[in-house]
């Protein structure tokens, strides 16, 4: 696969679980404020503030992930590079056993790993995807998943605050309108998750749905609760 393939992907992922999240967590604070039957002003302030704040925390996590996969891949490139040079006898053995393990005769996997040999790019290239399964973590770039984990969380995010800000503040129905817009958000991110899940998008949508409803149900009620055990 093309390495910017894989980026773009990788990339894609983190924006898709990036909205979830920050769909779910917004829509939380607002069905807890609006539970507890706070102002709008409430709403808005720990909305916003709770949206940069775990926006840059799932974006730190992200590029400290990142960054460590991408360590541990080149830590073990160097393992395989030294192993080459140092217990080479070992490592043809061993590329011809993975050979065969892939439906090879063994004059085929012998002949296919003397050309392999030739090249130590190619060589390691094969050994760190067959014989370690860490193919493509070299080509994710830390801080571009962090980007676009962060942007994603943060855009998504305000689909929840958004009828608090576009609305009168006197609209009867800015609870209503916020719970319609972030069903159908939480449905297309979803769905777009089935993506990389491989699962169907209609299902996928309707798990967010109700995952989000779960949530935003436990908020409110929280919310409810506090509200009358302070009155």
């Amino acid at each position: 696969m093309n390495p910017h393939h894989q980026e773009a992907g990788r990339y894609l992922k983190d924006a898709v679980y990036g909205a979830n999240d920050g769909i779910i967590t917004t829509f939380a604070i607002v069905a807890g404020v609006a539970g507890a039957d706070l102002s709008i002003t409430t709403i808005l302030l720990l909305g916003t503030s709770n949206l940069l704040a775990d926006g840059f925390s799932m974006a730190a996590s992200s590029w400290l992930s990142a960054k460590s996969e991408r360590d541990m891949y080149q830590r073990e490139r160097s393992v395989e590079e030294w192993e080459l040079s140092d217990r080479r006898a070992s490592e043809l053995t061993q590329m011809q056993a993975l050979l065969k393990e892939r439906g090879y005769s063994p004059a085929d996997a012998k002949n296919l790993t003397d050309l392999l040999v030739k090249n130590k790019n190619l060589w390691l290239d094969f050994m760190m995807r067959e014989e370690l399964n860490l193919a493509g973590a070299h080509t994710v770039e830390p801080v571009r998943g962090a980007l676009a984990t962060f942007f994603a969380f943060v855009v998504a995010g305000m689909i929840p605050l958004s009828s608090y800000f576009f609305f009168p503040s006197s609209h009867p129905s800015l609870f209503l309108i916020a719970s319609v817009l972030t069903a159908v958000a939480l449905f297309v991110a979803g769905a777009l998750r089935s993506k990389f899940t491989k699962r169907s998008a209609f299902s996928a949508g309707i798990e967010m749905m109700i995952v989000g409803g779960i949530a935003a149900v436990i908020a409110y009620t929280i919310g409810a609760l506090v509200k009358t055990l302070i009155g």
